[in-house]
């Protein structure tokens, strides 16, 4: 999941600059209005890259997030290096972000421009004694796969964000670690899937108090789905879908995971990192046997073929967050 952030134009005309300009050493960026932005240049006042790395300490805060381009190896083409800097003391969230981000940082950049990405969190790692500790003990990293591998990076700080003041809700913990609470209509409401009042349960995210939350109950078909889901929010579904099967009657749940590409920020990120964790809660706590997993940026992607093709005896191999084919395609 991405986290929707696109590099400025500024930023990709300061990297240029980077490139073109031997008296520059690197440049900081940040994130703003949702765009990665140039924040300072960094001078080189030596060829010799880890005497430049002393005028980082003027340039990077103790509790504010940085990305820093530097350029490593003169003369190559890959010759840069993409830190991402989050230290202990920045806001949770800026953390998530940041380690989120930084696989869009080095694509819109170029990843054939980064021999090396790292992840700092203390101004001593990027002194020269902390990176050559870095290559002494080869710490440096690969580019980050698909699937946001950095998120792996800030399992401490997911888990900070677990600030739950109620005693009746109920703790979701995902597979990073990010702790979530889930209010009791909504944990009724999916254990009221067995009870047959309803077939779809939407729940969503309460972004300032931090909850799940129950955003209605309906009943559905498969071919109605596209209607009842929100064009506008990110949903977590839960749908019992009921079909006939060499003469029997079967009604497996479907978890339906949605983020429209206009979902505000914080939102799609808490939803992507939350999934996981909600999924096991409906398993152990409302009892409920998840049969598939589907995910799509529109609701509209969840068409009637598209729960029937996950059911047909032929398909055996069952992915953990498949993407559904897009209406009219086969």
């Amino acid at each position: 999941m991405q986290s929707g952030i696109t590099a400025s134009k500024e930023l990709h005309q300061a990297f240029n600059d980077l490139v073109s300009t031997p008296g520059q050493r690197g440049l900081l960026a940040g994130i703003k209005h949702e765009q990665l932005i140039p924040l300072d240049v960094i001078s080189s006042s030596s060829a010799d890259f880890f005497s430049d790395l002393e005028s980082l300490n003027s340039l990077i805060k103790d509790n504010e997030a940085a990305y820093i381009i530097l350029r490593r190896y003169a003369d190559s083409p890959d010759g840069y290096v993409a830190v991402t800097y989050v230290p202990d003391t920045a806001p949770v969230r800026q953390k998530m972000l940041f380690a989120a981000t930084r696989l869009t940082l080095v694509r819109e950049l170029g990843l054939e421009r980064f021999r090396e990405t790292l992840f700092a969190t203390l101004p001593a790692e990027l002194t020269a004694e902390g990176w050559k500790k870095h290559d002494l003990h080869g710490e440096t990293e690969a580019p980050l796969t698909e699937e946001e591998q950095s998120l792996q990076d800030i399992k401490d700080a997911e888990a900070d964000a677990s600030r739950g003041t109620s005693a009746r809700s109920h703790h979701v913990s995902t597979d990073s670690k990010l702790k979530l609470l889930i209010d009791d209509d909504a944990l009724d409401a999916l254990k009221g899937l067995n009870g047959g009042n309803h077939n779809l349960v939407q729940l969503k995210y309460n972004v300032p108090k931090e909850t799940i939350e129950l955003a209605g109950t309906s009943s559905a078909e498969a071919g109605t789905l596209a209607n009842a889901i929100s064009e506008s929010e990110p949903r977590y579904s839960f749908f019992k879908y009921f079909y006939h099967s060499e003469g029997r009657e079967e009604s497996p749940v479907i978890f339906i995971y949605t983020c429209p590409s206009g979902s505000k920020l914080k939102e799609r990120m808490v939803y992507a990192l939350g999934r996981a964790g909600i999924v096991a809660l409906a398993s152990s706590q409302a009892g409920l046997e998840i049969a598939r997993k589907l995910e799509a940026s529109s609701p509209s992607e969840i068409t009637a073929s598209t729960i029937v093709e996950e059911f047909q005896p032929k398909q055996e191999q069952k992915s953990s967050f498949s993407r559904p084919k897009r209406p009219g395609k086969h």
